[in-house]
């Protein structure tokens, strides 16, 4: 007996790479790329400080939205929820605190664990992994940018730092 997928008619279709939105960080847009090799997703973040806020464990970290570029730093406050051992897939282990945030990608909004990282040398600042895409989105590899793009002067904000 064969088993066959269950179709997921309210689940929203998406590319391999989508522009994406944190609005509880004042980022209005991201590109990032939909991995869904990866457990848990991950931003590019730098500068992490831990301290505490009512007893809890919080962090402090900028984020450099713009692929390619150092300009138009965001600084972010979020309370640590976990410290998480990753696997990269070149096999390098590291510890990596983790935050939750709330994602905007192709017109829905979802809370998503993300993992803090520097990812100077990759090409998104922003990978989605299979948690955050579970249950809500089908994935078409062979498109980009299913969910929308921002507006043009956004684009090109972002090209000009590159």
């Amino acid at each position: 007996m064969v088993k066959t997928a269950k179709s997921r008619t309210d689940a929203t279709l998406i590319g391999w790479r989508e522009w994406a939105a944190l609005p509880c960080w004042g980022i209005e847009a991201i590109k990032a790329k939909i991995d869904t090799g990866a457990r848990t997703s991950a931003i590019h973040a730098f500068d992490l400080e831990s301290f505490e806020r009512d007893g809890e464990p919080w962090l402090r970290f900028e984020i450099h939205p713009w692929q390619r570029s150092s300009a138009d730093e965001v600084v972010v406050e979020a309370q640590r929820i976990d410290r998480r051992t990753v696997t990269s897939s070149s096999g390098t282990r590291s510890d990596r605190p983790v935050v939750l945030a709330q994602l905007d990608i192709a017109g829905r909004s979802i809370d998503a664990e993300l993992t803090l990282t520097r990812r100077d040398e990759m090409g998104f600042r922003m990978l989605i992994g299979r948690e955050a895409l579970r249950r809500r989105f089908l994935i078409d590899p062979a498109q980009s940018y299913l969910g929308g793009r921002p507006p043009r002067e956004v684009r090109r904000r972002n090209r000009a730092r590159q």
